[in-house]
């Protein structure tokens, strides 16, 4: 069924004034919260009140999990209202809804809440955005190593309602570290007189909670698991990672690192304000901007060369462009295989070469290219036409671009794969060696080439 066809079928429900409040509830729990959630600005106002009164606070806080912007439609609550709302929701989706809050009035919220529900929020706010800990949530279920497979499930029924995150149950020794995990399953299929320790298993996968995201990624990706537990440095469980976590979490990432790879500080939202997008932007174009004097700087080196042959200029983006865009390549190539850990030791030379003959190839297809397409039209146009020769000299100037192109395309394509590896080597995330930046640094050495090699062609040909 089309998403717009569900979108109308709910909206016709909530709009239905014969429905009573169970009818209500009976009706739209048939659809998924996110369908609902899209229906909910298409609502006039006094539609949105009349549905938020009629559903319950569980209701809510599954329904304002998928809100785009959740505080728009609170602020209409009183603060005990979203309290409650708030204390039903997962932590981490709670610490998502809050965080846009004013200060004054998060502070009366989290006052009217529980001090078990503020304090798993605390939990996760206090760490940084790139660390596992601050992608948590504190609904899971745990088991003491030494209970019994009848009191283990007698756990896990009296904690089900409150913790629906039911498909792998996590156990703990006599000093509450993490010992082990158990899946469902395992657990409703044992025998009674089994022991616990049996169906646990020891070697499951885990995650700390002060593991950086970005280090992490990639093994977050291949573990095809709804819950992975994240445990502090005490080995103690402070959470779990659930599918849909990891799936946030990976597509966050990605949009990091897109965010820096277009020179971003970070990632802009569609409906942000101009001041937001010009703090984010500002940094980066700054250096940027360093950088293109220093390429300016160096072409100015070069004056006596334009002056003497200023048609040279007409193909000097052609160059600087062209192994620009290589080494943006290559660099793309690298941060999506520095990401999911595919260079190493043992193929790191096989990776340089590997580049280099791209480069290599890539030069000399460009540079055969631009030297028949360059040669024939400075003929047709009777561009270059000096004292010093005609066809001789649209002949150099078509080979300076070409030699131009194949030194350059090789060189900028090794530094796409070179320089995030150096970066990550010093510690510094490599999606920060964004296309702006390596095609900067290619425009530099790029005008060194060119007009160098204009003046290695032209003085022989003054000679």
């Amino acid at each position: 069924m089309d998403i717009d066809d569900i979108v109308r079928e709910i909206l016709d429900i909530i709009r239905n004034k014969k429905l009573s409040k169970e009818d209500l509830a009976k009706e739209l729990s048939q659809y998924h919260e996110s369908d609902i959630a899209q229906a909910i600005p298409l609502l006039t106002e006094d539609e949105q009140k009349h549905l938020f009164s009629e559903l319950s606070i569980d209701d809510l806080a599954e329904l304002f999990t998928y809100l785009e912007n959740p505080e728009e439609y609170l602020e209409e609550m009183t603060v005990e209202e979203v309290a409650d709302i708030v204390e039903a929701m997962d932590a981490d989706d709670a610490v998502d809804v809050l965080e846009d809050m004013e200060p004054d009035v998060l502070e009366d919220i989290l006052e009217e809440m529980e001090d078990e529900s503020v304090k798993d929020i605390e939990l996760i706010k206090q760490y940084d955005e790139g660390e596992i800990g601050s992608k948590i949530t504190t609904n899971f279920i745990v088991v003491p190593k030494n209970a019994s497979i009848k009191l283990a499930m007698h756990i896990l029924i009296a904690e089900a309602p409150e913790n629906d995150n039911i498909s792998n149950i996590f156990v703990v020794d006599e000093e509450n570290k993490y010992f082990g995990t158990i899946e469902l399953k395992d657990l409703i299929i044992a025998r009674a007189n089994s022991e616990l320790i049996d169906i646990t298993k020891t070697s499951y996968p885990t995650l700390h909670d002060k593991d950086r995201v970005e280090d992490v990624i990639t093994e977050l990706k291949d573990i095809d698991l709804e819950i992975i537990p994240v445990l502090n440095e005490k080995d103690e469980i402070i959470g779990v990672i659930t599918s849909s976590d990891i799936i946030e979490t990976v597509d966050e990432e990605l949009g990091e690192d897109y965010a820096k790879f277009a020179g971003l500080t970070e990632e802009e939202e569609v409906d942000e304000s101009f001041l937001h997008s010009v703090r984010k932007r500002i940094p980066w174009l700054a250096m940027l901007l360093g950088l293109d004097i220093v390429t300016s700087t160096v072409l100015t080196n070069f004056e006596f060369v334009i002056a003497s042959l200023p048609s040279l200029v007409l193909f000097q983006s052609l160059v600087l462009d062209t192994s620009g865009n290589a080494g943006t390549q290559a660099l793309a190539v690298t941060i999506r295989s520095l990401t999911n850990n595919e260079i190493n030791k043992k193929n790191f030379w096989k990776n340089i070469l590997k580049e280099f003959l791209t480069g290599l190839f890539n030069g000399i297809f460009a540079g055969l290219v631009s030297f028949t397409i360059i040669f024939l039209f400075l003929v047709i146009t009777k561009n270059m036409v000096t004292e010093t020769g005609t066809i001789l000299t649209q002949l150099k100037a078509s080979l300076t671009v070409s030699i131009a192109l194949f030194t350059a395309i090789p060189m900028s394509t090794l530094a796409g794969l070179l320089f995030p590896i150096i970066l990550k080597k010093i510690g510094v995330d490599p999606a920060v060696a964004s296309g702006p930046l390596i095609t900067t640094l290619s425009d530099v050495c790029g005008v060194s080439i060119y007009y160098g090699i204009s003046i290695l062609m032209f003085s022989l040909m003054v000679g």
